[in-house]
């Protein structure tokens, strides 16, 4: 090759590879959102989380581009649902709608970063400690189950890994104020029509729905056979007050998710989960829907109206 053809190629190649290197840097990256849930049930929480990644600087569809995966209340489906997000090469995996879907993502990738939403990453393991979670895992507990032994209940789902703790601190306030409480598990349909059946035969008074992302899924049918029966029904998520359910108090969802997406969005731009502490959902919420209290014949007293976050007309 003559010197001048030599000049003239390396110089295509120096252009040619800034070009490309510039290409290949505009390729937005890839979020696998991973849920427990189902995406019908979570459109108010996916707000949210594009909320937070906005926050940080990434709006899906501009500079990010997400794939999601559903498990529609089937715990089962997630080991196969974490196996397909890791197969199309995501820059990060969100593992929402409790442990078992972070726990899910963390037994296929040990490098892919992961931002859970959980109830206890300690006991469940997907981190070792909150200040310093190491690994690639971090994200935000919500207390949600931890709160049960403030309401009284119950309906459980004996699949989901809190639901045992929560079970047992029921009992320990139940004992303490002398309340009688009948506990019925479901985590299929077929359990949540025998369980329903229960509640009437029974004759039970009111109930208390313990957090599962399988109660998430099935929101409306647990709403309407409460509204049927004229039964006071305590929930865990104001979801379920906007739906049509009576009350609910717990952790803020939107918050939470609020607080995964602006995670998320600090990994993207170059943060390490082991870097990131895993934080709680502090924000409480009391939320109340006297329009359904009336149908079912039920009265707020007045001091409990003045005491809640929300009064849904």
């Amino acid at each position: 090759m003559r010197r001048r053809e030599f000049i003239a190629l390396v110089g295509r190649t120096a252009v040619a590879w800034p070009l490309a290197a510039r290409a290949q840097q505009s390729t937005p990256p890839l979020i696998g959102f991973m849920s427990s849930r189902s995406p019908e049930d979570s459109q108010s929480v996916l707000a949210a989380f594009r909320k937070g990644l906005s926050e940080g600087g990434l709006v899906e569809g501009k500079n990010v581009v997400m794939e999601f995966r559903w498990a529609r209340g089937d715990f089962g489906r997630l080991p196969s649902l974490a196996t397909e997000l890791v197969s199309k090469r995501v820059a990060v995996i969100v593992a929402a709608g409790g442990d078992p879907s972070g726990l899910a993502a963390k037994a296929v990738t040990s490098t892919i970063p992961i931002v859970f939403a959980g109830a206890d990453p300690i006991k469940s393991g997907l981190v070792a400690r909150l200040n310093r979670p190491e690994g690639n895992a971090t994200g935000v507990y919500i207390l949600a189950n931890a709160l049960e032994s403030k309401r009284l209940g119950v309906l459980l789902d004996p699949k989901f890994p809190p639901t045992t703790l929560g079970a047992s601190e029921l009992r320990g306030a139940a004992t303490t104020i002398g309340q009688p409480l009948t506990f019925l598990n479901a985590s299929t349909d077929g359990e949540l029509d025998d369980a329903f059946a229960a509640l009437r035969q029974q004759r039970v008074t009111a109930i208390l729905l313990e957090g599962s992302p399988f109660f998430d899924t099935r929101r409306d049918r647990i709403i309407t056979f409460a509204a049927q029966q004229k039964l006071p029904a305590m929930y865990h998520f104001r979801e379920y007050v906007t739906d049509g359910g009576l009350m609910s108090y717990g952790p803020s969802l939107g918050e939470a998710y609020r607080e995964v997406g602006v995670y998320a969005a600090r990994i993207l731009n170059g943060a390490r989960p082991a870097d990131l502490p895993v934080v709680g959902s502090t924000k409480l919420e009391l939320v109340i829907n006297p329009k359904t209290a009336k149908s079912i014949g039920f009265e707020f007293p007045p001091t409990f109206i003045a005491r809640a976050d929300e009064v849904i007309e």
